[in-house]
């Protein structure tokens, strides 16, 4: 079935970046006493929504005034680090241009705030330039594993599901690109192959100058009708 489409998230996916978001959410785990590990906020929380991820590194359900503290405090120290530590998945230039080029449509799927968003889209990486709809966590009621997000950008993009491709990096965000019909392909930025292709991801890669070629073809020349 040839392809129209093509989701990617945004942290971990496009920008190398998920280390620094873990690293700051431990600062905000130590500063609240919290026993939440580098393995449950890399790992099992990824993708989720600021104000679902704090009550789970609270161990409780939080306040509006910590919901806003803890975030602030949390995406204040990764965009000092970001602005001079951000650097794309090798190859996602070069893909997003090969994608283009055959006339796929683009989005990006992102929990991020929108501050970080532009840091990462309209910032020295231009990324922003390859993509038609940008969806952040206002525009889906639910964070990944649910498919709301990827649904909310196949619903702009005017396509089916079914006829997209996922690009994805955490156990959740693959589970929600499922959930939406889609299929998914992952990079193995925070999660090693067994993991992802456990979970369901149909073509795993470690970035993009590694495309296996059933997908490049897949996504290339099949949009191009060849």
């Amino acid at each position: 079935m040839p392809i129209t489409a093509v989701l990617f998230d945004l942290d971990g996916t496009l920008v190398d970046n998920m280390h620094i978001h873990v690293d700051e959410w431990v600062k905000q785990a130590e500063a609240h006493r919290s026993g939440a590990t580098r393995e449950q906020i890399g790992h099992q929380w990824a993708g989720k929504k600021n104000e679902e991820l704090i009550p789970l590194m609270l161990g409780r359900e939080a306040t509006a005034a910590e919901l806003r503290d803890i975030a602030h405090a949390k995406e204040t120290g990764y965009r000092a680090r970001a602005e001079s530590e951000l650097a794309e998945v090798p190859g996602t230039t070069a893909l997003l241009e090969r994608l283009r080029a055959a006339g796929l449509k683009l989005a990006v799927a992102t929990a991020a705030p929108a501050e970080n968003r532009r840091l990462a889209l309209d910032g020295r990486l231009k990324l922003g330039r390859f993509f038609d709809v940008v969806v952040g966590p206002e525009g889906a009621v639910r964070g990944k594993p649910s498919p709301d997000i990827f649904l909310a950008c196949t619903k702009a993009l005017e396509v089916a599901p079914r006829d997209c491709i996922v690009f994805e990096d955490a156990v959740n965000g693959v589970k929600a690109g499922l959930a939406a019909g889609a299929r998914v392909a992952a990079v193995t930025t925070t999660h090693d192959e067994a993991t992802l292709r456990a979970i369901g991801a149909s073509w795993v890669m470690r970035d993009y100058l590694h495309v296996p070629e059933e997908l490049e073809q897949l996504l290339v020349r099949s949009a191009r009708g060849a």
